[in-house]
């Protein structure tokens, strides 16, 4: 982070590429474009953003007061989904004789191009604005200099046929971009695709999320892409069991189809006693952010399925792959990382998770309102994490 001497000096200079300053408080607006373009860093710099909020353009301080709701407000564009992928970025408070300020600092993404509300913001001197066709090209040529995530990679032996333009242009598109941009949008549809990170321009092929997300029959080319939901009747797999299901196809459809699932199949309601509120044995919208959770973080290269198993007293959910980049069995579920990014993105884009790096705390905090047990998490192994479900007694 930034000093509050290095901090002094920057503000004193004019507004640039790397520098934005305002004294608004509230104008969310304003700070999340200007987070979303330093993220882009259309100018290629390599070197953080800065967003001053405390001080005029002039360089004068504003002697505004700097509060924890702030601060806070700030640190949200990390985590709210507001801004897709999630930016890098930290956020510091510094007093001067003149005032307080607060500052933002933006690390450049390596999954560009980023996009607040659905818009690619970029920043060209002092002026933000909207990135126009060729300035996507460069983000996106921008990125492919980066080291890939498997899901960014080109799904080699694949074409456009083999994916469903029309689910991504009636179902997704509306959804991930704004309505002015879909309206100017006249390129062709690899094009679109590649800016958004489904399709690879230099192998002429879909990436592997474009053929999970959209594809005819993803596990054509990806064995192991379906979840395999299993109901016993006793309290482990040596017992009878009475229902299975694979869920398989384009994750776009499959997201619903499994929310819908979950509502009807394995959530139970019951009344104690009359008079008495309803109860449920689990909160569905807690089963629904873990195994959403499995399918965004699931090693894709393995052909093994997301097990997805019911049991008697308990659900297990275990997905190939262990935890992934920073994420580790001693700070999880404090951190979090993705080892695929661009399903993730698409899965907030459609609203089938609220927020980044803050599912798993949520489910953890919707099963205790339901009064079930606190789950347990099985974070040690290398190739597969778990977590194991508790039914509400």
């Amino acid at each position: 982070m930034i000093t509050k001497d290095e901090l002094l000096v920057l503000i004193k200079n004019l507004e640039t590429d790397r520098v934005e300053k305002t004294i608004s408080i509230k104008d969310s607006k304003k700070f999340g474009e200007a987070i979303c373009a330093f993220s882009n860093d259309i100018a290629n710099n390599r070197l953080p953003g800065y967003l001053v909020v405390g001080v005029h353009d002039t360089g004068e301080i504003a002697n505004i007061v700097v509060d924890e709701k702030l601060l806070q407000s700030l640190m949200d564009f990390r985590t709210d989904g507001r801004i897709v992928p999630p930016p890098s970025l930290s956020v510091a408070k510094f007093t001067y004789p003149e005032g307080e300020v607060a500052v933002v600092e933006v690390v450049p993404s390596f999954q560009p191009p980023m996009r607040f509300a659905g818009r690619v913001c970029i920043r060209i001197g002092a002026r933000r604005d909207s990135a126009n066709e060729a300035e996507e090209r460069i983000l996106s040529e921008k990125r492919s200099s980066f080291a890939k995530t498997f899901d960014t990679l080109p799904c080699l032996g694949s074409t456009l046929e083999d994916i469903s333009i029309e689910i991504f242009k009636l179902t997704y598109l509306p959804n991930a971009i704004d309505t002015q941009t879909l309206i100017e949008n006249n390129r062709e549809i690899k094009q679109q695709l590649s800016s958004l990170k489904f399709y690879d321009l230099p192998k002429d092929c879909p990436t592997h999320s474009g053929i999970l997300l959209f594809g005819i029959n993803p596990r054509f080319f990806l064995s192991g892409a379906y979840i395999q939901y299993v109901r016993f009747e006793g309290e482990d797999e040596t017992s009878e069991f009475n229902y299975e299901y694979r869920f398989q196809g384009d994750l776009t459809s499959q997201f619903k189809v499994i929310r819908d699932f979950i509502k009807s199949q394995v959530v139970k309601t019951v009344q104690k006693a009359l008079g008495e509120e309803y109860i449920h044995n689990y909160p569905s919208d807690a089963i629904e952010e873990l195994l959403f959770n499995a399918i965004i973080h699931r090693d894709y290269q393995s052909n093994a399925p997301i097990k997805f198993y019911e049991f008697s007293d308990r659900l297990e959910i275990i997905n190939p792959g262990g935890l992934y980049g920073d994420a580790r069995p001693e700070n999880f579920p404090n951190k979090n990382d993705y080892r695929n990014p661009s399903i993730a993105e698409a899965a907030k884009n459609l609203g089938y998770i609220n927020a980044f790096n803050v599912g798993v705390k949520r489910a953890i905090a919707s099963l205790a309102k339901n009064k079930n047990p606190t789950p347990l998490f099985i974070t040690e192994q290398i190739t597969s994490f778990g977590v194991i479900i508790f039914k509400r007694t």
